[in-house]
């Protein structure tokens, strides 16, 4: 809810059991529940099985799909919702090839690559590697900050900004607490986009 009030356009619900993030189709039902209108609802699923996605689409009225896995265009489509499909940003990857293998995408989100992990590396990919000429909505992820997220639009010119370890709660060590958000935070990032966009 610090989110929406901020002024979040979407709110994204992580149904990935290995995330620290991961949240269960029943916690995410009750929040959906209390939602304004206007506010897009987001399902994060990695290399889900099919009859997994639809249980939580039977809990969980979500709006948009975000597979962040190796599914390809076929299995993100059969579901009867738009889809994002998020790809990890290598320095010698082709990404505009990379974005063409999902014709069904509503876009394309662009995080940084990470060999063991699916997102939420708190990590940044060069972005001068942010193709410009994709044909779709790019959404930008990866090491997003309060900080950084102003000059990150001034390079990329994305369609949409992701965060999440980027707004996390901080210990007295420096270290983000993975899963615990910090609502100043929050709306310092959500601001620093509406300054920016």
């Amino acid at each position: 809810m610090v989110a929406v009030a901020a002024g979040a356009d979407a709110l994204g619900f992580v149904f990935y059991e290995p995330s620290p993030r991961h949240v269960t189709a029943e916690a995410a039902s009750a929040i959906v529940r209390q939602l304004p209108p206007l506010v897009t609802t987001v399902g994060l699923f990695v290399n889900a099985a099919a009859a997994e996605v639809r249980a939580v689409l039977a809990q969980v009225p979500l709006a948009l799909l975000q597979f962040h896995g190796d599914e390809d265009n076929a299995f993100c489509a059969q579901f009867g919702r738009p889809w994002i499909k998020a790809l990890a940003v290598r320095p010698d990857s082709d990404t505009s090839a990379d974005i063409r293998r999902f014709p069904d995408a509503a876009g394309i989100l662009l995080d940084a690559w990470h060999p063991d992990l699916r997102g939420g590396t708190g990590q940044a990919f060069d972005w001068r590697h942010f193709p410009h000429d994709a044909g779709k909505p790019l959404i930008l992820a990866g090491g997003l900050t309060p900080e950084n997220v102003a000059d990150a639009i001034t390079r990329t010119q994305p369609y949409a900004v992701d965060v999440s370890g980027g707004v996390e709660l901080i210990d007295a060590q420096g270290h983000a607490q993975k899963g615990l958000k910090d609502a100043e935070r929050i709306r310092a990032f959500i601001a620093a986009v509406h300054r920016t966009a």
